[in-house]
């Protein structure tokens, strides 16, 4: 069950499974940091089953236990990365409430582990962009499975020509070996080991064999500098071009290394108007319920035991606005803290439900006298209910 209902022309669909964390919409009592992780898929890897890391036994579920430990709730200081592998490894994750559209905002942040290259040659370093998509809870059940739209970054508009949509890759598990790949543009290649990281690459909570993901290629950004630096400074200098905006990882999470309150949220910052259907086409989001990030670059270091693989590692992502948020859902929805009733304004017939949409019948003498705590973790016999878009209290 959803309630919708327009407010100064804003349209916000809020599940009951987001309704119940309202209690009470205020930036007090909901975080700006995420609040779960919904799944974790990565591809190979050389930094999969160490970020997080797998122990023999290790379900989907214990691994995605495994992120939530890792980010949820947690900002860039404090969170440590989970790696995503090659092109197409994805995360996805949710707050305790929706995050608003509002016109002219970055609307939330991404936040990696990008750098800026110390000789400062080029824009960028190490940037491994990741794809950022987004999604409302339409059907309301709490779930990532409604349509998903993708985040038009720089790509789109500076390297026409240059970005592959439509792409598909397949990758083979090959135990303690390469992992080879095919995709749809009639190429292969391989996912290769190092000796820095020993481990197995291939996902080994998964039982598949083969892993297939499909999306966006962005451009090849790899640039090989080693003839623009002394040899005995490093005998080879490979860097990862930035774009400019619209993706993960891409660009330094601070815009000055020195100052840890210099967050980058004009570079790492996503704005929910960029959001594009599956043939391109701007779409109007009011909202967002949940946020996918996966790696978007196919390309690897040819340097053996350089760099390997361009792999997104994703840190952590903030609501860049949350008491903008909130309000916009309490406008739209009419949704309030929840509150006590005057008895006479209540009738038997008045029409009411629990947080799972059910509809129950209360009756008058059950609700709270109004100078009882508003707050339900006060007593633990208190039920919140909802009635004309608003939460009460009853016994």
């Amino acid at each position: 069950m959803r309630y919708k209902m327009t407010r100064k022309g804003l349209v916000i669909g809020v599940s009951l499974f987001h309704l119940f964390t309202f209690s009470p919409l205020s930036a007090q009592e909901h975080s700006k940091y995420i609040q779960a992780v919904d799944e974790y898929r990565p591809a190979p890897g050389q930094f999969v089953n160490d970020a997080p890391e797998y122990e023999e036994g290790d379900t989907e579920a214990d691994m995605i236990r495994k992120c939530n430990e890792r980010v949820a709730g947690l900002g860039p200081l404090d969170a440590h990365i989970v790696a995503l592998g090659g092109w197409g490894g994805y995360i996805t994750f949710h707050f305790d409430h929706p995050i608003a559209n509002i016109p002219g905002q970055r609307d939330f942040a991404v936040w990696g582990n990008a750098y800026q290259e110390m000789r400062h040659l080029v824009f960028g370093g190490m940037n491994e962009a990741g794809i950022v998509m987004v999604s409302k809870d339409d059907n309301g059940n709490g779930l990532p499975d409604d349509q998903w739209y993708e985040i038009s970054g720089s790509c789109d508009v500076d390297s026409t020509g240059k970005v592959t949509y439509g792409y598909e890759i397949t990758y083979q598990r090959n135990p303690m070996n390469d992992i080879p790949w095919i995709d749809n543009q009639g190429n292969s290649g391989t996912i290769d080991r190092n000796h820095y990281h020993e481990q197995e690459y291939f996902p080994l909570w998964l039982t598949d064999d083969e892993l297939t993901f499909r999306g966006t290629r962005l451009p090849d950004n790899m640039q090989n500098l080693s003839d623009q630096v002394d040899e005995s400074w490093s005998p080879y200098y490979y860097v990862l071009l930035g774009f400019r905006y619209g993706y993960a990882d891409n660009l330094p999470n601070f815009t000055d290394d020195a100052d840890a309150t210099s967050y980058n949220t004009e570079g790492c910052g996503i704005d929910i108007s960029w959001a594009v259907d599956e043939q391109r086409q701007p779409v109007s989001l009011d909202h967002i319920d949940f946020v996918r990030v996966y790696t978007g670059l196919n390309q690897k270091c040819p340097q053996p035991d350089w760099w390997g693989e361009t792999s997104t590692e994703f840190l952590c992502a903030e609501d860049l606005h949350l008491e903008a948020s909130l309000d916009a859902i309490r406008q739209a929805t009419g949704i309030q803290p929840p509150r006590s009733v005057e008895r006479g304004a209540w009738s038997e017939n008045t029409p009411a439900y629990d947080l799972l949409g059910r509809h129950i019948n209360i009756s008058p003498s059950s609700l709270l006298p109004p100078h009882s705590s508003s707050s339900p973790s006060h007593s633990s016999k208190k039920t919140i209910i909802i009635s004309n878009g608003k939460k009460y209290l009853s016994k």
